[in-house]
């Protein structure tokens, strides 16, 4: 079993000159979700190499066990850091893929065709594809091989405006996820904001917010098993 996951390495947080990046909860709780169910686990973003990460995803607030374990992990310090160039990957390669969130990839990913064309392929394969929070942005622009929005008619999650709100970002975001899945046609949904909430449509899974970033990861491997 081998699994795709791929970071942002967009660190700039619109034009505030704050930083932003991926955040760590939604990396560290996959990761080990998915080593320790024996896949090997291949990381990659845009840039290549060690991609941002969100500030605050590393206040004490934000700390979980599995951001701790990463904290004590050398190996899987030494994954993230060196991350290969999203460029390179064959998706052929892998059986699922899995995108971690932050407010980075609202900027990268959700408009870079190498991604586009990775989810594409992904699910033209008939492969479980999974985002978390932000993450689903990704999505934004990908389509269905009928040239429709992926997400039109399909049931959808990932941060809500009124999570968005709460952290005070909604004019700074270059677009909020849950109007555009609903101008895109897709039937999003949601639970209460910061608790776990995931969506399963088919093969696409998509969680809510760092609290659901588990519940993805369980999802996908469930889809592989």
């Amino acid at each position: 079993m081998k699994i795709l996951m791929v970071l942002t390495s967009h660190d700039e947080l619109g034009n505030t000159g704050k930083k932003t990046g991926f955040w760590l909860e939604e990396f560290a709780a996959p990761y080990y979700t998915f080593t320790d169910a024996g896949a090997k686990v291949v990381l990659a973003s845009p840039a290549g190499g060690q991609p941002p990460l969100d500030p605050k995803s590393d206040l004490p607030d934000f700390q979980t066990e599995f951001t701790h374990r990463f904290k004590a992990d050398p190996a899987a310090q030494a994954a993230l850091a060196s991350t290969v160039k999203l460029e390179t990957i064959d998706p052929a390669d892998f059986d699922t893929v899995f995108y971690p969130g932050g407010h980075g990839p609202l900027w990268d990913l959700a408009g870079s065709e190498t991604s586009i064309r990775l989810i594409e392929t992904f699910e033209r394969a008939g492969k479980p594809i999974g985002f978390v929070c932000h993450a689903p942005g990704a999505l934004r622009h990908v389509k269905a091989a009928d040239g429709a929005p992926l997400v039109q008619g399909r049931r959808v999650t990932g941060f809500t405006n009124g999570e968005e709100a709460a952290v005070e970002l909604t004019d700074v975001v270059p677009f909020l996820i849950e109007d555009e899945f609903q101008k895109l046609g897709a039937h999003y949904e949601k639970g209460p904001d910061w608790a776990p909430f995931l969506v399963t449509d088919g093969k696409l899974i998509t969680g809510q917010n760092p609290a659901s970033s588990e519940l993805v990861a369980k999802a996908l491997l469930e889809q592989l098993a």
